[in-house]
């Protein structure tokens, strides 16, 4: 029986996961089938060139991502080419649009995109950890040019010190945390084996067949890759220069896709409002179960402006526009590539899972 059934995945596997992908989107357009239908009906209300803005912001946004992961992986001397990266960071975001986990997927994919003979699964991780905690430590930047725009606005209230305080503080700790955790390799090597236990028992506390549904063998070997792979990225740590100038650069420019689409209707806010909202409905949509955070982005989007005097009367049509046409500028090339990486990997014997 067990082996009829791993012989029918291993034979079935691509089809599976086109199914899952189709299903996905299929879902996501359903979820959101009102909104859609009202992003077309304002259409006719705003400015059109102004959204045609969004199109080459989003081509700098990923031009900017893309030679993030060049320079990252520079300096542990893997030289790519930046059409090789640009395909990969546009399958990235389509994987994370449709596998809702925190980003989980797209890590786990990435290491499997970037996988050769230089470069291991623990290489292409820790350059995936470093990217984001790149953008998230660029991001600070705004935050507080944001705070200062507001401040200006009259717009800075206590509510609003408390959300960027706290986004800011979650930002600092956090990044002090990895790298305190991921320079030592007895720490990293403590915290991903207790991690690791946790959830090998939380998870067979559901599914008692399956004791240790992660291998701490495994892990720990993928810990001691990541050790090895920060310390030489720390080596040349003058270097993370031109890469966290690139990362704050993809963080205005998806700022300013948003901006853009309130330009759309005719009004000029506070951009520290837009700043703020954004960090905001960005970091609880990561850990949303749905697809992209829908709803949840929505709502804490809206409350956030609210908060910071944008009335919802606009900023809920402005939100909903955004997330409604950055998909269908971002997701259908991502689509494309991911598939096609797909049969590409099947004619090499690789199993993906999401």
């Amino acid at each position: 029986m067990s082996k009829s059934k791993n012989s029918f995945l291993g034979r079935n596997w691509k089809v599976i996961v086109n199914v899952i992908t189709i299903v996905a989107l299929v879902v996501l357009v359903y979820a959101i089938r009102r909104q859609i239908v009202d992003t077309f009906h304002n259409l006719g209300k705003v400015d059109v060139w102004f959204i045609v803005l969004m199109v080459p912001l989003q081509v700098i946004n990923y031009h900017a991502q893309t030679k993030v992961y060049q320079r990252l992986f520079e300096l542990v001397g893997n030289k790519l080419k930046y059409s090789a990266v640009l395909r990969v960071c546009l399958e990235l975001n389509f994987v994370n649009h449709v596998f809702p986990s925190g980003g989980v997927s797209g890590i786990s994919y990435f290491g499997l995109r970037m996988k050769n003979a230089e470069i291991t699964g623990g290489r292409a991780t820790v350059i995936q950890f470093l990217k984001l905690l790149l953008l998230f430590v660029s991001f600070e930047i705004l935050l507080i040019l944001g705070l200062i725009f507001m401040a200006i606005g009259g717009r800075a209230n206590n509510l609003v010190i408390l959300f960027a305080g706290s986004l800011s503080t979650l930002l600092v700790v956090g990044t002090f945390a990895f790298v305190f955790i991921i320079g030592s390799e007895k720490r990293i090597h403590g915290t991903v084996t207790a991690s690791t236990v946790f959830f090998n028992r939380v998870v067979h506390f559901f599914l008692r067949r399956n004791p240790e549904t992660i291998r701490i063998d495994r892990i720990e070997h993928a810990a001691v890759e990541l050790h090895k792979n920060y310390k030489l990225i720390e080596q040349n740590y003058r270097s993370l220069q031109a890469p966290f100038v690139w990362s704050l650069v993809a963080n205005i420019t998806e700022v300013l896709t948003i901006y853009v689409v309130y330009m759309a209707f005719g009004k000029w806010v506070n951009v520290g409002a837009v700043i703020l909202a954004y960090a905001v409905a960005n970091f609880a949509g990561a850990v949303s179960v749905l697809p992209g955070g829908i709803g949840i982005y929505e709502a804490l989007m809206t409350g956030v402006l609210a908060a910071a005097g944008i009335p919802a009367g606009l900023s809920l049509p402005v939100t909903v526009m955004y997330r409604v046409i950055s998909p269908i500028i971002q997701l259908p090339p991502g689509y494309v590539l991911y598939h096609s990486s797909l049969r590409r990997l099947q004619s090499n014997g690789v199993e993906v899972t999401h």
